[in-house]
């Protein structure tokens, strides 16, 4: 599928999810990439009632983020990347959220982030940024 793509980069939101009672107790800060794939609606109009809101895709995160709490971050990117994107008028949407997990000690290694993926074929967690 083609059409215009939106991408909202490091929106960084204090939420209360993870495995350990500490990190829901206390909260986080998680970092959450979203990219949004439109219709081709806004490129052949021109119209911005017509582009993807830059404003309501931040608003929606943060209130889905907010939610739970999650223990992992898989089902935080399912919640946030099936999460009623819809009114948009999205076609395809990929979350990525990063936390630092490993910079906390929770995780060996030297890890610098850990990492979960939403995409349309489905969630993926990794660790990034490897010291």
């Amino acid at each position: 599928m083609t059409g215009p793509v939106v991408e909202v980069v490091g929106l960084e939101v204090f939420a209360h999810h993870g495995v350990y009672e500490h990190e829901r107790r206390d909260g986080q800060p998680f970092l959450f990439d979203v990219r949004l794939i439109g219709s081709s609606a806004s490129e052949q109009s021109d119209r911005l009632e017509d582009a993807i809101d830059y404003g309501a895709v931040c608003d929606r995160v943060v209130e889905l983020a907010g939610g739970g709490p999650y223990s992992l971050l898989e089902r935080l990117a399912a919640v946030v990347g099936g999460g009623d994107i819809d009114f948009l008028d999205v076609v395809v949407a990929h979350v990525h959220i990063r936390t630092a997990h490993g910079q906390n000690g929770f995780i060996g290694g030297g890890v610098g982030f850990v990492g979960g993926h939403l995409g349309p074929g489905g969630a993926e967690v990794g660790r990034f940024g490897a010291r």
